[in-house]
């Protein structure tokens, strides 16, 4: 098992959700309104005056075979859009409830 934390501009917020759902996947939580600036070259979205872009951050654990599936896809978003700014990461999952 995998958890997988997506990092994403809020303009993605749609094909975040439908993507999970196109897996199969039903459960995660997600964040409204995270601030934060990329580590490569980025514009920080902070919901400021000076930085209003907003992300959203989505949380699922997923199949190790459904998060290499999710991640391809995540990439190929990433890649027509790659200045909206979107981040992945998997990490092992030892434990659930």
């Amino acid at each position: 098992m995998k958890a997988l934390f997506i990092a994403y501009n809020q303009a993605y917020n749609e094909e975040i959700v439908d993507l999970l759902e196109e897996l199969g996947q039903r459960g995660y939580t997600v964040w409204q309104d995270v601030g934060g600036r990329g580590s490569f070259d980025g514009e920080p979205h902070l919901g400021n005056h000076a930085w209003p872009t907003q992300n959203h951050a989505v949380l699922t654990v997923l199949e190790d075979d459904l998060a290499r599936q999710a991640m391809e896809a995540l990439r190929r978003t990433d890649a027509k859009y790659p200045d909206l700014g979107l981040r992945a990461w998997t990490l092992p999952v030892e434990e659930s409830l």
